[in-house]
């Protein structure tokens, strides 16, 4: 009987494997990618979840071209980052993005996320994190109701998650822009340069647990809801150099316990019910904001002088 060579052997086992492919701290995708390649710069990978399983926790997913990508379940520390390009994420009937991993550091840089005017999902869903960083991100149209529709939504249990949305665009949301509401532990949000337009509930929804400081927003268009709404004890906001017009409230504080809104520096006008609807809690106002023409209540709780 003739025996094959060891080496001949070895060399058809080789050929006849499927490749296996190490992490890479880099990852690529791009439009006329494929998953099954290893999602290097030569050999890209066509959808993010596809790129996200090689690469390396703490590494980094970029696009190489213009193209949608597919949403992605986030679970461990990485960043997408299609700064330079278009990386558009069509969403419909399901979340956009969801990060779910606990103490897990993410950024999201230069993306479009569109809900195809579906009734169900979110932009942006945090379940568990240790920071979230969503920079230069458009969000639009998210339908639904109740858990749907919503721009970015924080629904975290642990302390001092860290949310910071900067340079983004949120618009046509069936829900809230932004809306936290962690069941346990806290969530330290911070908003610059944000514009939100068009949301059904409130621009940005605040409750038990959270606060946030708030520069450079604005937060229009809210036919039925706020610019900004502060719910329960535990939510507090320092607002400045914001605008909130156009909506049915500007600000409303309510729905139980002592929510705190320091307001500097603002606007709030054109708003159809009223300018500040305070239920429960307090707008303190540092003297320098215009809050005129609005259907209702401009006064704060009380006005406090800048240092």
């Amino acid at each position: 009987m003739n025996k094959r060579p060891a080496s001949l052997l070895a060399a058809i086992i080789l050929a006849c494997a499927t490749p296996l492919y190490a992490q890479a701290t880099r990852t690529w995708v791009s439009g006329v990618g494929s998953d099954a390649n290893p999602c290097s710069r030569t050999a890209p990978c066509q959808t993010f979840a596809g790129a996200i399983s090689k690469t390396a926790t703490g590494g980094e997913i970029n696009c190489l071209d213009p193209g949608g990508f597919g949403t992605v379940n986030i679970t461990k520390a990485i960043t997408i980052d299609c700064g330079h390009t278009h990386g558009s994420i069509l969403a419909a009937s399901t979340n956009g993005v969801i990060v779910n991993g606990a103490g897990i550091h993410v950024t999201l840089r230069g993306l479009a996320i569109n809900g195809a005017n579906t009734t169900t999902g979110n932009g942006v869903r945090i379940l568990q994190a240790g920071s979230v960083t969503i920079d230069d991100v458009d969000i639009e149209h998210f339908g639904g109701t109740v858990t749907n529709g919503r721009g970015v939504t924080i629904e975290t249990s642990t302390a001092n998650v860290r949310v910071s949305i900067l340079n983004s665009r949120l618009n046509h949301l069936n829900n809230s822009g932004v809306h936290s509401n962690p069941t346990g532990g806290n969530v330290i949000l911070s908003m610059d340069n944000v514009q939100i337009e068009n949301s059904a509930n409130a621009g940005i929804q605040l409750r038990q647990l959270t606060t946030a400081v708030i520069n450079r927003v604005s937060s229009t268009n809210s036919l039925l809801g706020s610019g900004i709404t502060l719910e329960l004890t535990t939510a507090n906001a320092t607002v400045s150099n914001s605008n909130f017009s156009n909506n049915a409230f500007g600000v409303f504080n309510g729905n139980g316990g002592n929510p705190i809104l320091r307001l500097a520096s603002s606007t709030i006008t054109n708003n159809t019910t009223d300018g500040l609807r305070i239920n429960t809690g307090q707008v303190i106002s540092s003297g320098n904001n215009m809050i005129r023409g609005n259907a209702g209540n401009e006064v704060p709780s009380s006005t406090i002088g800048t240092q």
